[in-house]
């Protein structure tokens, strides 16, 4: 092979022209103390701090470098001759390049040696320059032998011989490095045989260990009850599952904390697919139960034990342990029977006190992803997907039955009907982003090799999608480095070069790697399948001035991908004249030749009745969007590749995907990774002593000069959307404002120095800044106050809300584009991101955006795209189904969905989600029954209070307004097999005020009807009509569809929808019990004893007081248990203060510390009797914030700055985003899958 040089010239460096310099790399946990630390780090200096950590952290090699060949090592001024780690990174540059030129030269594959040389000197180049990257095992494993001479026992692996053509043991651990990241793996119907269940996960456990990763169609094995060959029955598939589960669970990934990552694949007509899709639903769903029980447990076994230590008459020296005789622990063991406590550890509580324990302890888990709690339950090591013909989707269309088949005889075991089992998939994946779906006609309808098998699986992330037991080796090229911000010229020959040379390292990679199993070495031979990609495209996009969500967008993406994949094949075309096509290449030359066809077609925008071969058509190039230039080569790049293929071959089953590029794309300094868009406008870049400094995303600028606004323009809108970063001149809060109330010169120039990288105002303004004698002496604030983590000196100082925030703007910016001066509304989808951008921040890139986007780079893929699509948290099961929906017509391969909060180890958004800030506000309020055991004023004034909610429930016969955000609840149920969702929404003292009815399988009229019903009986409420009233006109109402009732814990039966739907109101509202078949009693965590129904009142303006419970207000809140147990669930920040005096948060948190200690039985209808209070008065103190709310603000800040809200688990920084189907970290560059 001829290499030519376009970036460096020969006889020079190829680090000519590039600066290097000595850095500290420096990772450290939120706590401050050291997670990693290396000084003197060799990098260009054109990189940025985390690249450098990324390097220095992970792909360094520590050890063993003195023991090796010093001749081989690439020396510099600044490296050890005797150091026994790499410290340069010229050092990881030549062991790269160098190991691909060594094994290339030794096996032919250039034409000199001065095409050797420019090989290398290319490489390093662009590796120095960030242009391009391989994945991370080639980092972690390439070269270690050919620049070090490391050696190492050797692992179980094998290569074929490509001298003698002979599959071979590996002698060594390290002369044959690992350098694929994803495969594929196979599994045979056996327990313990070579390829069987248990061959399995050890095959598994020598993939994870370097660091890759790994996937598995298990359709093989039988179904639970399928018949064995000895006789018995299968104990079936789900439970293989979790014994695999927890074996990838026990591995960190490449040595390091990250879990392994594994792909789980099923096909539909699996007998036990149903168990399969809701299986980490169920697994979540026990997470929380665990959660929620160990809370309950704690807190009431604890209190029984407490009840026999200090009854009634108060603490005693011996144990009162008889509760016929202590009426404190008969309370006790009410409250912990009707939460559901095991009533033999209700007996062990007692004999514990018996015995002497004066406490017992209970663990409690959390919701933490890498929480016990988690541990404990199965499913969470591995990214499940479905793999879904083009036969389901028609049976679905159709309203067919979908058959289930035994995997031993092919008889059909089981028939659901299809659009049961598509609701199934997408509730799942509603619940818990699980499971993705793969096309699995489209996939094997683009299969280039179908003469040796069909593709049933794919890696992880779902961007390699092959034969079984077959391997890929990925890279990824960094799009932004070949556009030209002062000409908006895209560098079309440079992107070609690039795309030529490294196809060449990915297959001189397949050349000299070793393999975890013979098949894999086999077949990784005779398909020699690559995974070239690109990084950067959303940057890019941005920086050209082109939304992401547009047609321009997707024709440019389009026609970048068929140059990727056009050049690549044409390159491996070029290989195989010189060193033949893949061994397998002739059985499946016409099958290949038909997909390069059909490639080349998509780039021709062809029509549909010239494609060969497919179901479903691709999406092809639009002319009138892409920009010539691009269009152009990609068709010449497609024509080459075609007729080059006809005459050589190709070296190459497959050559491109689009990974997920997590780590990779940091090492390269990537705004955004592979074909995502990015998640953020401005972003916290790292510095080289610690801590952050932020900027504005830095495809902004040119992306506003490419778009024609002036600099002074651009500027305004820079300093709108970061901030001026000083007080001088900010509204209300200035130096001026200040020095009235004691700031010094001094201390306002200790806040300024803060002001610079300050995330809000707010944390500028602290003791540490100001100094602990200034605050106490000169602001006069006490050790309590500062002491409070939560504290609000601003507050404290007599500014209010609306003044903070308008300083907060103009110092720290809106962290958004949105409404910044001059910006034309035009121009506002060019800075669309994943998410929403900062507190205004409103305008986001909808699901179907990311669909399309991915729809037009899939037809020029060999493989598939990893990417996930977000979407936000209140989407619907229907936009779920939507999505995949759309995602098969478009023809693209895989599709994963992320609804923001489907995971029960993500904090609740309360920033972005108003829903999510009312759950985290809203606390039990306890309502008070006239008793004479409250005082008589207290009395009176609620007789009073009851008495007027009376007049104005029955005879204010004018239309109350609801609040624009309500509280309310959703029931879901089947009645007579029909699907019934009902919606309430409740008025600010939780009276019912509205209702929605969602039957969305039935036809138009009969929604159209129930629409209208609903609003009717909504107005009637909004006027005043009483709730009760509606309930005795409907019930019994008799009509189909009718009969039992699923899903609901109290009605079992209904004689129709209408009478369903008030028997669940008048239980929920009313208290009504009469009307349901299951009395609560038994099922409540919240009420002991029997329900007392409300009174009728025929005379109201002559009674007096009013008892009871009021008619039509909500009879329980409907709040979830994160209402209740504000210990566990983090406050909501309220105008960038958690607890500002005066929030629903602060004004609650006072109720509950008032109320707090204050124990009592509650029973159904009857409201709790209270001890009247030992004083009259009561001085509310503000609560000092535990760690729960410095973990909410953490994660509010996290949330704004566009993270996910997650902690890295190996640095503990709250820079998590998401990255393909996993999450990455913008810290340290650790993964959650693939990298």
């Amino acid at each position: 092979m001829n290499v030519s040089r376009y970036f460096t010239k020969s006889g020079q460096s190829p680090y000519e022209g590039i600066p290097f310099e000595p850095r500290t790399s420096t990772i450290r946990n939120p706590d401050g103390s050291t997670v990693f630390n290396m000084e003197n780090v060799m990098v260009p200096a054109h990189w940025s701090q985390v690249a450098t950590d990324i390097l220095a952290q992970k792909y360094f090699r520590k050890a063993g470098l003195s023991k090796g060949d010093k001749s081989k090592r690439h020396l510099t001024q600044w490296t050890k001759p005797d150091a026994d780690c790499e410290t340069d990174s010229r050092e990881v540059f030549h062991r790269l390049a160098g190991c691909w030129r060594h094994w290339g030269e030794e096996n032919g594959y250039f034409e000199t040696a001065e095409d050797a040389q420019a090989f290398y000197d290319e490489l390093c180049h662009m590796l120095a320059l960030q242009i391009a990257a391989p994945n991370s095992p080639q980092w972690f494993n390439t070269g270690l032998h050919y620049a070090y001479g490391i050696e190492g026992v050797p692992q179980g692996h094998y290569y074929v011989d490509p001298k003698t053509n002979e599959l071979t043991r590996s002698k060594n651990a390290y002369e044959r490095p690992q350098p694929h990241a994803c495969f594929i793996l196979s599994v045979k119907d056996d327990l313990v045989n070579e390829g069987g269940i248990m061959d399995l996960w050890t095959r598994e456990a020598r993939i994870f260990k370097y660091g890759s990763g790994v996937g598995t169609n298990f359709s093989k094995i039988r179904g639970e009850n399928e018949k064995l060959s000895g006789g018995g029955r299968s104990s079936g598939l789900m439970s293989f599952l979790r014994v695999g589960d927890r074996s990838a669970g026990a591995i960190k990934s490449g040595g390091t904390t990250r879990r392994a990552a594994k792909m789980v694949c099923l096909d539909m007509d699996h007998p036990d697919i149903q168990d399969f899709i809701t299986w980490k639903v169920k697994e979540e769903q026990k997470v929380a139960a665990l959660v929620t029980g160990s809370v309950l447990n704690q807190k009431h076994l604890n209190q029984i034990i407490d009840a026999c230590w200090n009854p009634e008459g108060g603490a005693v020296s011996t144990p009162a342990c008889n509760p016929r005789s202590n009426k404190k622990l008969t309370l006790a063991i009410a409250e912990a029977k009707a939460a559901s406590i095991p009533l033999n550890y209700i007996q062990r509580a007692i004999q514990l006190a018996e015995n002497g324990a004066k406490e017992l302890y209970f663990p409690v888990f959390d919701t933490g992803y890498e929480s016990e709690a988690y541990i404990t339950v199965s499913g969470q090591n591995s990214n499940n997907s479905v793999r879904v013909p083009n036969e389901f989707f028609h049976a679905v269309e159709k309203d067919l039955e979908w058959n289930m088949t035994s995997r031993t005889d092919g008889k059909v075991v089981k028939s659901i009907k299809a659009r049961e089992l598509w609701d199934d998939i997408c509730e799942a994946a509603w619940q818990s982003a699980d499971p993705g779906l793969q096309y699995d006609t489209t996939i094997n309808e683009w299969h280039t090799c179908p003469a040796d098998g069909r593709i049933n699986a794919s890696n992880p992330c779902s961007e390699y999608m092959f034969l079984d037991d077959t391997a890929c080796n990925l890279a990824s090229i960094n799009l932004t480095k070949f556009y030209n911000l002062d000409t908006g010229v895209f560098d079309l020959k440079g992107y070609e070069h690039a795309i030529r040379l490294w196809t060449m390292v990915l297959e001189i990679s397949v050349l000299m790697a070793q393999f975890p199993s013979r098949e894999i070495a086999q077949l990784s031979y005779d398909f020699r399948t690559l995974g070239l990609g690109y990084a950067n495209l959303g940057a890019l996009l941005m920086q050209m001035g082109i939304p992401y969500d547009s047609p321009q967008g997707f024709a440019i993406s389009g026609a970048l991908t068929a140059i990727l994949g056009g050049e690549s094949y044409a390159t491996s075309a070029e290989m195989a004249k010189e060193q033949g096509p893949f061994p397998r290449y002739q059985p499946n030359a016409e099958h290949m030749l038909r997909v390069i066809r059909n490639h080349r077609r998509a780039a021709y925008n062809a029509s549909g009745d010239q494609y060969e071969g497919l179901s479903v058509l691709p999406v092809g190039i639009d002319p009138d969007e892409c920009p010539q230039d691009m269009l152009a080569s990609a068709r010449r790049s497609w024509d080459k590749a075609l007729e080059l293929g006809e005459q050589h071959g190709f070296r190459n089953a497959q050559v491109t995907v689009i990974a997920p590029t997590g780590t990779i794309g940091l090492i390269m300094d990537c705004d955004t990774t592979g074909i995502e868009p990015d998640f953020a406008l401005v972003k916290f870049k790292k510095l080289s002593g610690g801590g952050y400094f932020k900027i504005i995303n830095q495809s902004i600028p040119p992306a506003l000069d490419k778009l024609g606004y002036t600099g002074q323009q651009i500027d305004d809108i820079v300093r709108y959307t970061v901030g001026y970063k000083t007080l001088k001149g900010a509204p209300a809060i200035n130096h001026d404002t200040l020095a009235e109330r004691g700031f010094t010169p001094e201390a306002l120039a200790s806040i300024e120095s803060g002001l610079e990288n300050a995330f809000e105002l707010k944390f500028a303004f602290n003791r540490y800044s100001l100094g602990d004698d200034f605050c106490r002496n000169v602001l006069g604030f006490t050790d309590e106050q500062l002491n409070d983590w939560s504290f609000d000196m601003l507050g404290a100082l007599g500014f209010t809300k609306a003044e903070i925030e308008a300083a907060n703007e103009y110092v720290c910016g809106t962290m958004t584009i949105e409404g910044a001066p001059h910006l034309k509304a035009e121009h506002l989808p060019v800075f669309d991101c994943a998410n929403k951008c900062g507190k205004k921040g409103q305008r986001y890139i909808l699901a179907g955006g990311h669909i399309r986007m991915m729809a037009a780079a899939q037809p020029f893929l060999s493989g598939a795209i990893s990417k996930t699509i977000n979407l936000p948290s209140h989407a619907t099961v229907k936009e779920v189904a939507d999505a995949y929906w759309l995602s098969w017509t478009l023809g693209l391969k895989a599709n994963a969905l992320y609804r923001d909060g489907s995971k029960l180890s993500q904090p609740l958004n309360a920033s972005a989600d108003d829903a999510a800030a009312a759950i985290l506000e809203a606390s039990i309020e306890e309502e008070f029954s006239v008793t004479e055991e409250l005082p008589l004023e207290v009395s009176q004034a609620a007789a009073i209070e009851e008495a007027a909610a009376k007049l104005v429930y029955r005879y204010i016969a004018k239309r109350r307004t609801m609040p624009a955000r309500r509280k309310g609840y959703t029931q879901k149920a089947r009645v007579g097999g029909h699907k019934v969702y009902i919606r309430t929404g409740e008025f600010e003292d939780g009276q019912l005020g509205e209702i929605f009815i969602d039957m969305h399988k039935e036809g138009a009229a009969f929604r159209s009807l129930m629409n209208c019903f609903s609003i009717a009986i909504s107005l009637g409420l909004q006027y005043g009509v009483p709730l009760e009233e509606f309930v005795e006109a409907y019930v019994f109402t008799r009509f189909e569809p009718s009969g039992s009732v699923q899903g609901h814990e109290n009605i079992k039966m209904a004689t129709s929808i209408i009478d369903y739907i008030f028997r669940e109101l008048a239980l929920s509202y009313l208290g009504r019990t009469d009307l349901v078949q299951v009395k609560p009693e038994d099922l409540r965590g919240d009420s002991v004893g029997k329900p007392i129904q409300t009174p009728e009142y025929e005379d109201e303006e002559e009674q007096g007081d009013y008892k009871g419970h009021v008619p039509g207000a909500a009879y329980e809140d409907h709040a979830s248990e994160g209402y209740v147990k504000a210990a566990a669930q983090a406050t909501l920040p309220f105008d960038g203060n958690s607890s500002a005096v005066g929030s629903p948060t602060y004004t609650l948190e006072q109720e509950q510390k008032a109320k707090a200690g204050k124990g009592s039985a509650i029973v159904l209808g009857v409201a709790p009797k209270v001890a009247a209070p030992k004083s009259a008065t009561a001085t509310a103190v503000r609560p000092v914030a535990g760690p729960t709310v410095e973990l909410a603000e953490k994660i509010r800040q996290a949330r704004l700055k566009g993270y996910e809200g997650d902690p890295c688990t190996n640095c503990g920084s709250f820079t998590m985003v998401r990255n393909g189907v996993c999450l990455k970290c913008d810290t340290c560059g650790e993964t959650s899958g693939c990298s």
